[in-house]
């Protein structure tokens, strides 16, 4: 599903190394430290880059607003509580989610270079973004990487009229010898509610099935969603299924708030910290299989997915493929920005004192 559906012609452009460098000086001027505002800013350009714009830099005013406020904290103190050979426990101390979550997975390939494995349970954090984030930066370094972290209530339940679980997406990332690596990043609802907040701001109907209004049901109409529906159509018993698995790895394994305790993301209070959970593991393939074997069978895998015999007009990706695809369009043309958040940067750089952004309008960027 493109993030900019039949409206690349009214997206300005803006250079990714241009974006984050916007990113880090408007996280700075509101108040975020080096790491803070460096480790959000690489996450919000990691959905950039890769085409997942719901994800991407359209969040930075939210992340502002949430520094200044005292909700997120801009200097943070983070502390590993205990550790074991393979499992640790990382206080993030009210951080950004993507300070915590990049820390942890550090913190986790370290130990699984030792034992084999590693995995981080994230206590005290907040929204961090793109999953598939964290668990790129593991496969980047040779190694399996999991990602999830729930988050506040917006996805009925299969069959439900209320708001139960958060998006609570999945992340797994695997290296290929050669190319990009295997990337599944995926919500557990139909969509994430940052998608709605993209096509409302360009203008354009929601999909059929993927949210609902107030009664539970379905509606094309950004304005009017509710809550979204659970990934999997007539089959949302397994997406709201995944959705919990997700909730217990990072709020019941952390100790930290379920998806019906966790404040609004949008506010009204944007002082207190949502206590937030996540939870990163990373695998290293080599204890398991020689590298040899590993890189060889995920080759073997992804030629035999991609050669496979289609029905007629279709075509199979193996997952990253799209955003792969797209991450190479970026680097040459940029990233595309939506009206509404186009805005909104040309508000926080007069605000905040920072020089604003340089784009090209879609004309030049065209092909």
């Amino acid at each position: 599903m493109s993030a900019f559906p039949n409206a690349e012609t009214r997206s300005l452009r803006a250079d990714l190394h241009e974006l984050e460098r916007f990113c880090i000086e408007a996280l700075s001027a509101a108040g975020a430290d080096a790491g803070s505002a460096s480790s959000a800013a690489r996450a919000m350009v990691h959905g950039a880059r890769l085409g997942i714009d719901s994800h991407g830099v359209r969040l930075l005013p939210h992340y502002v607003r949430a520094i200044e406020g005292g909700r997120v904290k801009g200097k943070p103190v983070l502390r590993f509580l205990w550790e074991t050979p393979a499992i640790a426990v990382l206080d993030a101390g009210n951080s950004h989610g993507a300070r915590a979550a990049y820390m942890a997975m550090d913190k986790a390939m370290a130990m699984a270079q030792v034992t084999g494995i590693g995995a981080v349970s994230i206590r005290n954090t907040s929204h961090f973004g793109a999953a598939g984030a964290y668990a790129l930066a593991a496969a980047e370094q040779g190694y399996v990487g999991f990602a999830f972290c729930n988050s506040d209530s917006f996805v009925r339940l299969h069959g439900g009229a209320e708001r139960f679980h958060g998006t609570n997406p999945i992340a797994m990332a695997a290296p290929v010898a050669g190319s990009d690596p295997w990337l599944l990043d995926m919500a557990t609802s139909a969509i994430p509610y940052n998608r709605v907040l993209l096509y409302r701001s360009l203008g354009v109907p929601l999909p059929d099935g993927v949210a609902s209004d107030g009664d539970g049901l379905d509606t094309h109409e950004a304005g009017a969603v509710e809550m979204l529906a659970p990934l999997g159509g007539l089959f949302g018993h397994k997406g709201a299924g995944l959705a919990g698995m997700v909730e217990i790895l990072s709020a019941v394994l952390s100790g930290m708030r379920l998806s019906q305790d966790i404040a609004p993301m949008g506010g009204p209070d944007f002082a207190t910290p949502r206590e937030m959970g996540a939870f990163v593991m990373a695998l290293r393939p080599s204890a398991f299989v020689t590298e040899a074997e590993f890189a060889a069978a995920m080759v073997r895998y992804l030629d035999g997915l991609r050669s496979s015999r289609t029905v007629q007009g279709g075509s199979v990706l193996a997952p990253g493929d799209r955003e792969w695809r797209e991450a190479g369009l970026r680097a040459r043309l940029g990233a595309p920005i939506d009206p509404e958040t186009w805005t909104a940067f040309g508000e926080l750089a007069a605000r905040l004192g920072v020089r604003g952004l340089s784009t090209r309008p879609p004309a030049e960027a065209a092909e």
